[in-house]
């Protein structure tokens, strides 16, 4: 069996790496160019592998392997994060249609109202809007360069909902969504299913197919 000291490292005594006093610098330049490099190199790559080293390598991947196949088996909920004044939310990204930049309005004689705000146009798609710091209760807050529009529910049942700010989209293991407390303050908790932390922020997780339904019976 081949091993490394029976390797020709010349390079490392006479050539660049060593004393360059190697009589063949002076027509290849440099060692990678000779042929006792290439030589050398050769052997290096074709010795037969040491068996704890196969055995040492085979254990690291069975093990690499075990622990990807845990993580790709585990069940995984993503979701849209989202402010409204200074609470943080989130919805399922299954619940989720799209994210807009803020359009205009349009009120309704005698319809619209704190909750009910009106109709708004997506791309030639008019669209009910409604506004959640009014259904969940929150304290009204100043708008802001960030503020965005959630348009969410099925294909055939939408509703927009403008937001302060939205915090991109996030995945988390199942089981690391808490069970809502008892009692939420400034929100109503029929419609919180869970709690997730963002940046050591607890975040409201709803039930936007629940919050759809009432929205649909309430002002429908």
């Amino acid at each position: 069996m081949i091993t490394i000291e029976d390797i020709n490292d010349c390079w490392n005594r006479i050539g660049v790496e060593g004393n360059q006093t190697c009589e063949r610098l002076a027509q290849v330049t440099h060692c990678h160019n000779c042929s006792v490099y290439s030589e050398s190199g050769r052997l290096l790559l074709e010795r037969d592998v040491p068996i704890d080293y196969v055995q040492e390598w085979t254990t690291s991947i069975a093990e690499r392997g075990s622990a990807l196949s845990d993580r790709s088996t585990e069940e995984m909920l993503s979701l849209i994060l989202f402010r409204l004044g200074q609470e943080q939310f989130a919805i399922s990204i299954r619940s989720l249609q799209e994210v807009i930049r803020p359009t205009r309005i349009h009120k309704l004689p005698r319809r619209s109202d704190r909750l009910f705000l009106g109709l708004t146009n997506v791309r030639g798609e008019v669209l009910l809007c409604a506004s959640l710091r009014e259904f969940l209760n929150l304290e009204a807050a100043a708008s802001s360069d960030d503020d965005r529009m959630l348009i969410v529910g099925t294909s055939q049942r939408k509703w927009v909902f403008p937001v302060d700010q939205v915090h991109g989209i996030h995945r988390y293991p199942l089981r690391q969504i808490q069970a809502p407390p008892v009692v939420i303050t400034k929100t109503n908790a029929a419609y919180t299913q869970g709690i997730v932390i963002c940046n050591d922020q607890k975040v409201n997780y709803l039930n936007a197919e629940l919050l759809i339904d009432t929205l649909d019976r309430r002002l429908l």
